[in-house]
């Protein structure tokens, strides 16, 4: 594995180490209508990165060897994403910012659980880029190192408000400054874990590259249903959260398409 690959795959964790360090910098919890606002950023970044950096290419790539066929793995790699996060979602306790608690009974502490959230969310975004590396490494003309790293950029670019999402909570409900800012950053290491982790994997299983490609997709667009989504519809009605899924769809596909040829 080359050092720019290794260097791509730090990306979205110094945006979200960035964001975390917001906490240091501000004086009061973060705004409802803030957080709101970037969630649904994140939501369209994320959607928009499945579709245009993960499933078009998946189907692509599997379109050349089998055809109409090609939806059989898309379509099963899309599933399994989407049940691969269900599982880990209903087996780690963790907290979303509206306190709601999910997974088993657990005795740990609520800051613990905000971070665990953040963690299980951070899990497909890392192996998406992953995964594109992966496939610009095993040769797929389908799939350029710019590619990658737009992808890569564009996670960092929605991790920066996530960051500050993590941290400021944590701050509020009494952690000091420096320790929410430190728990924040550490929230992103899982990134670059689970992005490393996959193309490991991948080496193994070449064949299976477009299942991959829409297994990353199925699990980023489960973390939008399951967690983004309601989020933005929390509360009082806001168009805050639907304007900002726009542009953040429309940010991740011009970054998609320039980059990515």
């Amino acid at each position: 594995m080359n050092g720019a690959v290794l260097l791509g795959l730090m990306v979205p964790f110094v945006g979200t180490a960035l964001g975390a360090m917001m906490v240091v910098f501000v004086k009061s919890e973060m705004n409802h209508n803030m957080q709101r606002a970037f969630t649904g950023f994140a939501a369209g970044v994320m959607v928009s990165a499945s579709f245009f950096s993960l499933l078009i290419p998946a189907v692509s790539q599997a379109s050349e060897t089998m055809g109409k066929k090609a939806v059989i793995p898309t379509t099963i790699g899309f599933c399994f994403g989407m049940l691969f996060l269900l599982l880990i979602d209903t087996i780690t306790p963790h907290m979303h910012l509206n306190e709601s608690v999910e997974g088993p009974k657990s005795n740990l502490k609520k800051n613990t659980m905000l971070v665990l959230a953040v963690v299980i969310h951070n899990i497909p975004e890392g192996m998406a880029v992953g995964v594109l590396y992966a496939s610009w490494m095993q040769g797929n003309k389908l799939v350029s190192f710019t590619a990658a790293l737009s992808l890569a950029i564009g996670i960092a670019i929605q991790n920066f408000p996530e960051g500050a999402i993590i941290s400021m909570p944590l701050y509020a409900n009494g952690m000091s400054k420096s320790k929410a800012c430190l728990q924040g950053i550490l929230s992103g290491i899982v990134e670059p874990i689970a992005g490393f982790i996959t193309i490991i994997l991948a080496s193994f299983i070449i064949p299976l590259m477009p299942a991959l490609l829409s297994f990353a997709a199925g699990a980023m667009i489960y973390v939008v249903v399951e967690e983004l989504v309601p989020d933005m519809a929390e509360g009082e009605h806001s168009n805050i959260a639907t304007i900002c899924f726009m542009i953040g769809f429309a940010a991740m596909m011009v970054l998609d398409i320039a980059l990515g040829g």
